[in-house]
């Protein structure tokens, strides 16, 4: 199994993964365009792709939706409680409706309710080949549940959204500020940092870490934060950017 985030940030998400027998796309907040231009920089086609998963709502990871689904008929995977918020977008048609664990091809998912101020809001553990990978951006808090089911992955996409005190300095007005750090806000790099600690293993290799505010962060300090508690453990490090692809990375 790999991946490549081809976008992270409040402009706009989008991640690809592979495996043997499926390939599929976690959210579209970027172009049609963009997708398709990235993907081929990696000899990938969109008509290899197997289907579409969205976290949630926000334009941010939704903006190129539509326009996907329109060019490739690619079927939308989602809670059926999310179906509503995304209905300007896709119709029921377009859709298959998820419970907590399914499968596409060779992948074996399980959402992970996440909380954030959109509804229905999801992350994923992605299995493959004894292989595990956790996809989380987009929540105020972790519940511990699926802190306990994340554990000993061998990698990890999860949010890094703001420097605390960044964002209390910062040109925020003060309802968006106390948004990003409420429970349906935002994690924090401290916050994530201390939940990577618990949950890492001796199988954990890699930690991207995404959804950094612009604004509110630099990747200097989001990296820091999370190496810092690592105690020098051997996993890589790798902060996700806005405007700038990752390279297929094997999970």
């Amino acid at each position: 199994m790999k991946f490549k985030v081809l976008a992270s940030g409040s402009k706009g998400n989008c991640t690809v993964i592979i495996s043997d027998e499926a390939k599929i796309i976690i959210d579209m907040g970027i172009s049609y365009q963009t997708l398709k231009k990235s993907l081929e920089e990696d000899s990938l086609s969109l008509n290899d792709f197997t289907g579409i998963l969205i976290t949630h709502c926000h334009k941010d990871h939704t903006n190129g939706l539509a326009s996907l689904v329109k060019h490739t008929k690619l079927k939308v995977y989602i809670p059926i409680k999310m179906y509503d918020s995304l209905k300007e977008l896709i119709s029921r048609d377009d859709c298959i409706f998820i419970e907590d664990n399914f499968k596409i091809n060779d992948l074996k998912i399980e959402l992970i309710h996440t909380s954030h101020d959109a509804p229905a809001s999801v992350g994923y553990i992605i299995e493959n080949n004894n292989k595990s990978l956790v996809y989380v951006t987009d929540t105020g808090y972790i519940n511990r549940k699926y802190l306990n089911k994340m554990t000993e992955k061998d990698c990890y996409i999860i949010e890094s959204n703001h420097d605390e005190k960044m964002l209390m300095d910062g040109p925020y007005p003060r309802f968006l500020k106390e948004r990003v750090i409420s429970d349906k806000g935002h994690l924090s790099n401290t916050t994530t940092a201390k939940y990577l600690q618990k949950i890492i293993g001796d199988n954990t290799k890699r930690i991207v870490l995404a959804h950094l505010s612009e604004t509110n962060n630099t990747e200097e300090l989001a990296y820091n934060t999370t190496k810092d508690l690592l105690n020098d453990k051997d996993i890589e490090v790798l902060v996700a950017k806005q405007h700038e692809s990752t390279a297929i990375i094997e999970v």
